[in-house]
């Protein structure tokens, strides 16, 4: 397994087209693997290809990959990168490998994270249809998809301390859970990504179908509780929509500042 990083330099035409499309960058993302072949699909419960967009300043944006085999981020560079400085100095991308940090993953091990994900559920308008997958769109209730994901994923999301909550035992007025004064975590970043899904062209083909999806950044402090399960979760991806920059979650140091306040 390699964690990739490679910085999008924005003022290029070509950079933009990628970030204004979920579908172009996954392509592009996907290119980067000679072994691959458009038509392979991702074997189940097997390492795949993940990678998320994170925008880390007004004008920096990271792509980051993970995957089984080390990309090579050639075509990238050149469309949306510094070739000149790439030639002179280092390839323009940096891959390292994911393996040795993956062992090192220990029970009672805590990590700040970061996920773009996908939340959904199942839920049918009126009695007597057929459930259909739909969004949440609240911040309580993201919070709520993404803590009904973590025991079976391999951590806990961790709890804020008493005197850090605003409200007594991280509830409402109401007295009804109140995830976001509880948990050491935040959701940002809501994004609606609508666009058509093609599909292969010939006799009897059928158009390209409508997909819409709402995709919301994580940021939190968790703590490994099963390593087995979370290096499953960091190599094959949390939730849907993976091929649309969605699933990866990556791990990071705890600093001596609270990352989600």
């Amino acid at each position: 397994m390699f964690l990739t990083r490679f910085r999008v330099n924005t003022a290029r035409p070509g950079a933009r087209r990628l970030l204004s499309s979920s579908q172009a960058m996954h392509a592009a993302v996907m290119s980067s693997f000679p072994g691959l072949l458009p038509t392979d699909t991702p074997t189940p419960d097997a390492p795949r290809v993940l990678w998320r967009l994170d925008q880390t300043a007004r004008a920096e944006v990271m792509l980051y990959v993970v995957s089984p085999d080390r990309p090579d981020l050639t075509h990238l560079v050149e469309q949306a990168g510094w070739p000149a400085a790439a030639a002179a100095d280092r390839p323009g991308w940096q891959s390292r490998p994911y393996g040795p940090f993956l062992d090192r993953l220990a029970a009672g091990d805590r990590w700040a994270f970061r996920l773009t994900a996908n939340p959904v559920h199942h839920a049918r308008r009126k009695d007597g249809e057929p459930t259909k997958r739909t969004a949440h769109l609240t911040a309580v209730h993201q919070m709520g998809w993404l803590l009904k994901k973590q025991e079976p994923c391999g951590f806990r999301v961790l709890e804020k301390p008493d005197g850090k909550r605003l409200l007594p035992s991280g509830t409402t007025h109401t007295g009804q859970p109140h995830h976001g004064d509880r948990y050491e975590l935040a959701v940002r970043d809501q994004r609606t990504l609508a666009f058509d899904k093609s599909r292969s062209t010939g006799p009897g083909s059928r158009k390209p179908s409508p997909v819409s999806l709402v995709t919301v950044t994580f940021d939190g402090r968790l703590e490994v509780t099963d390593p087995v399960l979370l290096r499953r979760t960091l190599t094959q991806g949390l939730g849907k929509a993976k091929a649309y920059g969605c699933g990866l979650i990556t791990l990071a140091p705890l600093g001596p500042v609270d990352p989600v306040g």
